[in-house]
């Protein structure tokens, strides 16, 4: 856990870099493929995983390291040859709960933030699922575990194959030659995130590309076919936390309507997207039907709620790498009353990005959480070991920050949408 955080606190401020140089870039070749709200709304959904991540905050039906200790016939010897076996039974584990997520409905809810947004660039590789709590799909890492693969290689190889997926999710790069046959490249990534038919449910694969070779999943991106990025039933929110459940409470409300206890039951292992009938028919829900004609979510953002915005961020970013970079100091139960605070933290800017009449709801119950800790403990979490300030600039933060949310929905807010 410990160890995770330290990783994060420096992979974060590299990727951060990196989706920025791809925002400059992109303004810089006459090319935009980032847009500014829908890039923080991506960054914020990595802020929620990667918090989860570091607290722990999941159940693993079966631990590896059982599987190791039951299973294992031999012991692969320790050194590259350990850590290469580790990389590619990762990456064949990967494939399938890929695939699995994309194929049935119970399942899609742990991924539908990574294709929510309706943009395909850097900042959208770090959508990932806080939803994924209970983790059952450790038995695909079978043949590393029959192998004698140790528990602790596979905890260190796990955070960088999931790195190394970091950089082809980019329209900036195009087809790389011979590594097209070997690799995931953008091209490849570039049909996997796109809603055009000829696109869905193809190239799951993390590193290599030949899994989806091998198992008839694999599609080539075409010149004549530009792909359009999304879900077809498109989210319509830059809130991740609501994005993580959406699907979930859908198949929840349509599980409940439906007048057959098959439809009840079956609703949940059927393929994505699938709805009983008469849910369907009583309850219709919009999808996209022409792919290259629709109208990508945007919430008609003014310089100063951009400004707002990247101010919430880059707070709430110093917010986790405190809670990173001090984790065993902080201790439990203190660290997940942290973490419920950071949740809290951007539920509360991105409703104000989606300028829901209600986020000066949410914006003061973080402010008052975030007082009350500090009226409690006389400090935030240690911090004022390190400055005298933290208690003065917490406490102006936590004011004007309520503050300026109720100016965006009580003026701001209200004459856009008059103006709409």
């Amino acid at each position: 856990m410990e160890t995770y955080g330290k990783i994060i606190l420096i992979a974060m401020p590299a990727f951060l870099l990196l989706v920025l140089f791809e925002k400059w870039y992109g303004w810089y070749r006459g090319k935009e493929t980032v847009r500014t709200l829908d890039m923080i709304s991506s960054l914020s959904s990595g802020i929620t995983n990667v918090t989860k991540d570091v607290l722990g905050l999941s159940l693993v039906v079966i631990s590896y390291e059982w599987m190791v200790n039951q299973l294992a016939i031999t012991q692969v010897p320790n050194g590259f040859l350990t850590y290469l076996i580790a990389f590619i039974a990762l990456d064949f584990a990967g494939y399938w709960i890929h695939r699995i997520a994309h194929e049935y409905n119970i399942f899609w809810n742990n991924h539908i933030i990574h294709h929510s947004s309706e943009d395909f660039n850097l900042a959208c590789a770090l959508r990932q699922s806080i939803s994924s709590i209970i983790k059952i799909f450790t038995i695909f890492l079978l043949p590393a575990a029959i192998l004698g693969v140790p528990g602790q290689v596979i905890a260190i190889v796990a955070p960088l194959h999931l790195f190394a997926q970091f950089w082809y999710h980019t329209q900036h790069i195009g087809k790389m030659g011979f590594l097209e046959n070997i690799i995931v490249t953008p091209s490849h990534h570039r049909v996997h995130h796109a809603i055009n038919k000829e696109y869905m449910d193809k190239n799951y694969g993390q590193i290599f590309i030949i899994w989806d070779k091998l198992f008839g999943t694999y599609q080539e991106e075409l010149a004549d076919v530009p792909a359009v990025y999304g879900i077809t039933r498109p989210v319509r929110t830059w809130n991740p936390i609501k994005i993580n459940f959406m699907h979930l409470w859908l198949l929840i409300k349509d599980a409940w309507h439906a007048k057959n206890w098959k439809d009840k039951l079956r609703i949940w292992f059927m393929p994505t997207g699938w709805r009983p009938d008469d849910v369907a028919a009583k309850f219709p829900v919009y999808k996209i039907e022409d792919v290259y004609h629709f109208e990508k979510y945007d919430t008609g953002h003014t310089k100063t709620m951009v400004i707002w915005s990247w101010v919430q961020l880059a707070i709430t970013l110093l917010f986790i790498s405190y809670l990173f970079g001090n984790i065993a100091a902080i201790g439990s139960p203190n660290m997940f009353i942290y973490g419920a605070f950071v949740f809290l933290q951007v539920y509360a800017f991105t409703e104000l990005m989606d300028r829901s009449k209600y986020a000066w709801i949410w914006e003061t119950l973080k402010t008052i959480f975030g007082l009350s800790l500090l009226i409690q403990n006389n400090d935030w979490f240690g911090l004022s070991q390190y400055t005298p300030l933290a208690i003065p600039v917490l406490t102006g933060y936590f004011v004007l920050s309520l503050m300026v949310c109720l100016y965006f929905v009580l003026k701001e807010n209200t004459e856009i949408r008059n103006i709409k």
